[in-house]
């Protein structure tokens, strides 16, 4: 067992896990090329079926070229928030093999931009950073307006800071400003077939 940020797991993980969060509440500081390109090598290196590293990654700096275009493609309510992040990024993956399997679908593209998120997340706290993952983007004019091409899946958002009070956050979100408890480990891990627990 291992307790820290006010969450305690099963079974002896490193605190890190426990210690990586999601916060909206960020400073707003600028973050230097180099400190977010860190990240996204810490990323780079997640493991990849056949080695095919599906995933790109999009990114704006606050206060530089980009970022404002790049807030906008936030839906309304992430946009709230994350304009006080130093950095915003999106994933995409390609959904085919290249040119080693003759572009046949990728079953596992969004798996492994997955896994490369979760590398990201655990360097950006070992970094003294936060990041936090959005599904609330606007998808189809990511790829119209930075020129994803077909064939690329958009898959999420990330905002990256450092964490700030969570008083600089509207009522509703200071209210969600917390880190999320998980569900019993028994009821997302099976010892053979399938439990239907939903």
């Amino acid at each position: 067992m291992t307790t820290a940020n006010s969450r305690e797991s099963e079974y002896a993980i490193d605190p890190m896990f426990l210690d990586r969060w999601s916060p909206r509440a960020f400073t707003g500081e600028v973050i230097e090329e180099a400190q977010l390109l860190t990240l996204l090598d810490a990323a780079h290196w997640a493991p990849s079926s056949a080695n095919m590293q599906p995933w790109r990654f999009l990114y704006a700096l606050k206060g530089f070229e980009h970022w404002e275009e790049f807030l906008s493609l936030l839906v309304e309510s992430n946009q709230e928030w994350a304009k006080n992040a130093s950095a915003l990024i999106f994933v995409v993956s390609r959904s085919f093999n290249g040119a080693r399997s003759e572009g046949r679908p990728s079953y596992t593209h969004s798996f492994d931009a997955g896994a490369a998120w979760g590398h990201l997340a655990i360097q950006a706290r070992m970094s003294g950073f936060y990041a936090h993952g959005m599904s609330g983007i606007k998808h189809e004019e990511i790829k119209e307006k930075l020129g994803v091409p077909d064939g690329y899946r958009v898959e999420a958002g990330i905002a990256v800071g450092r964490i700030a009070d969570k008083s600089v956050l509207s009522e509703r979100n200071r209210a969600r400003e917390f880190p999320s408890q998980r569900k019993p480990l028994s009821e997302v891990a099976f010892n053979g077939h399938f439990v239907d627990n939903d």
